[in-house]
């Protein structure tokens, strides 16, 4: 789970790269670096990212079997919401609570 801020998109094959800025992890499950891709499994914009967009994101490292591919996935359906302080907030609470 992080705050992310979108700078770009781009349609690669049958997948969505979008370049994010990471503005603040919340949950440590794998480690992110400032600047991230995450990849969503169509092109037809689900869920709707906007560039310069603020948004809470739940996403999952992917990795092959391979381990030749190594990226962050947000799943179909996955958690993208607006950010907003109190999104903050209630992933602030969530975390001390685990």
């Amino acid at each position: 789970v992080f705050h992310g801020r979108i700078l770009a998109r781009r349609l690669v094959g049958r997948e969505t790269r979008y370049e994010v800025e990471v503005k603040e992890p919340y949950r440590r499950r794998f480690p992110l670096v400032s600047r991230e891709y995450l990849w969503v499994p169509n092109t037809c914009g689900c869920p709707p990212l906007r560039e310069g967009g603020e948004y809470l994101l739940m996403a999952r490292r992917h990795v092959n079997h391979e381990h030749t591919l190594n990226r962050i996935l947000l799943q179909d359906g996955g958690y993208a919401r607006p950010w907003t302080p109190r999104e903050a907030r209630l992933v602030r609470e969530a975390a001390r609570h685990c």
